[in-house]
């Protein structure tokens, strides 16, 4: 049976040249980059080199570059840490500090800003279109005297739209806000400039772009200050404390040097690849796109399907040898419809009918016509179950 990886949103398979990069970390170089030893020099030289690769890539300064354990990880220590700021704790008045966010964040984000809110802070959700796009009015007409955050999403790790960050970006330094954007989906994607959009803090994930998981970075641009989550020996100039993962960060680093040498050609080619399998699915019967047709990640198509329970499908699929997923592999267990596509208008009984594949370099012309063929076959299989297509 032919095996087809579409689930590459949830996670990638770690590059081979990444691997051997990695592999003289574990049992070779393997001092501790705080010692001042030569086993430690040479582990913290590894260290700066790919802080500096993983710089390049957002055209920041290494100096703005801070290792940490995952995407999670970073958008909690962006927010958290730019939060526990004294001047932004005491913004006590009649009402509390503000953060803006949106409401179809990933859980690292809502959650956090969902902790803070019991502490007291003030946390408006903006509603998306039809599409999963923030509303820049909206955005304008929500900021306060005590607004100190903006936390928006590059692009949404369900359907894959893609948010107008220049523009909040903008908005953000004209009133003097820090802006804060989860790029976890993004990185390896869209090219990013974090000094023509005017992101202050940017997170990423290592395992999204065929690096090892269990490490991420955070960019916080230069001049700004955070408060660290994690205290301790005072690693990463006192932002993120704990020894540090030298394998995974030369991991990253390699990562974040091979899209930056191929990234154009990359996007071309998952961009091919994904328009030949919205194009191909959206030729079945009461089938839909979720997202924006266009302003969307060039690896992401988001399907929904009349009278499909989601799960189901999911399960058949794999029968078939085909990888995908209902939503974000972080979420996708939960009963509940996804937060994203009820905040974009869809009714719980058709959210819970979609599909999500999102393709990786490894995929083929190939795997798209097996996908073509396999799809409507399970669907029609299941709708004849279905008492909603019956009716």
């Amino acid at each position: 049976m032919k095996k087809v990886y579409m689930d590459y949103g949830s996670t990638t398979p770690v590059d081979k040249e990444i691997v051997e990069e990695m592999i003289p970390y574990f049992n070779q170089i393997y001092g501790n980059a705080s010692s001042i030893h030569s086993f430690g020099i040479k582990a913290n030289e590894a260290i700066e080199k790919s802080r500096k690769k993983v710089a390049n890539l957002l055209n920041a300064n290494s100096s703005e570059i801070f290792f940490t354990g995952g995407g999670t990880e970073s958008d909690n220590m962006a927010i958290k840490g730019i939060s526990f700021l004294d001047h932004n704790k005491k913004k006590k008045n009649s009402k509390g500090p503000h953060i803006i966010t949106s409401s179809i964040e990933h859980p690292a984000v809502l959650e956090p800003c969902k902790y803070l809110k019991k502490l007291g802070y003030i946390v408006k959700y903006l509603p998306v279109d039809k599409y999963g796009i923030v509303d820049l009015t909206d955005l304008k007409n929500s900021i306060s005297k005590n607004t100190f955050l903006i936390s928006i999403m590059f692009a949404n790790n369900e359907i894959g739209t893609i948010e107008p960050i220049k523009e909040i970006g903008k908005i953000a330094k004209e009133n003097n806000i820090f802006f804060h954007t989860d790029a976890v989906q993004a990185i390896g994607k869209i090219p990013i400039d974090v000094k023509k959009l005017n992101i202050d803090l940017l997170s990423i994930s290592s395992h999204k772009i065929y690096g090892p998981k269990g490490v991420g970075a955070l960019f916080i641009r230069r001049g700004i200050n955070i408060n660290p989550i994690i205290q301790g020996g005072g690693h990463e100039r006192g932002l993120r404390s704990g020894t540090y993962n030298t394998p995974g960060i030369v991991g990253i680093g390699k990562a974040c040097e091979l899209l930056n040498t191929n990234l154009k050609k990359h996007i071309e080619y998952l961009k091919k690849l994904r328009d030949k399998l919205i194009n191909d699915v959206l030729k079945n019967q009461e089938t839909y796109l979720n997202g924006h047709p266009e302003k969307r990640l060039v690896n992401n198509a988001h399907f929904r399907f009349t009278a499909i329970e989601g799960e189901s499908l999911n399960m058949m699929l794999n029968d078939k040898g085909i990888a995908s997923s209902t939503g974000s592999a972080c979420s996708s267990k939960k009963l509940e419809a996804s937060h994203v596509l009820t905040a974009i208008g869809l009714k719980p009984e058709d959210a819970h009918g979609s599909l999500r594949l999102t393709l990786g370099k490894e995929n083929t012309v190939e795997d798209i016509d097996y996908v073509s063929e396999i799809l409507p076959k399970v669907v029609s299989h299941l709708r004849k179950m279905s008492p909603l297509w019956n009716r």
